[in-house]
């Protein structure tokens, strides 16, 4: 079962999708912001995927990020924000990362991202 690592702020959004992911049959760790997606990446768990909101406190999307893919090249990373200016900032890191999904989103969009994201 793959374990994902979900960075969103809005607890709604956080409930929406981690409920979608699980459904799917996903492990899904859960947290506020990228300084505690840092925190949970540096307790040795081992994860298959990160997927954050861009915009943030703290750490936002885009540097948790240009972090994890110094770090952990190897994690699929999928974007998620209801912004577009963020969205070309994300534009600019097509390189590292798998998707940017366009909040809003559904269920089935969600899910599908990721799983193409795991499947690399």
């Amino acid at each position: 079962m793959p374990h994902i690592l979900l960075a969103e702020d809005d607890a709604a959004v956080r409930s929406f999708v981690t409920s979608a992911l699980a459904h799917r049959g996903h492990e899904v760790t859960a947290v506020e912001d990228g300084l505690q997606a840092l925190e949970a990446l540096g307790e040795s768990r081992e994860f298959d995927l990160l997927i954050t909101d861009i915009v943030m406190p703290g750490l936002d999307g885009i540097g948790l990020a240009l972090r994890v893919a110094r770090d952990s090249p190897d994690l699929p990373i999928l974007l998620m924000t209801g912004y577009s200016a963020e969205k070309q900032r994300a534009h600019n890191l097509d390189e590292l990362i798998a998707r940017v999904v366009v909040k809003p989103f559904t269920l089935k969009e969600i899910c599908e991202a990721a799983e193409e994201a795991l499947l690399g």
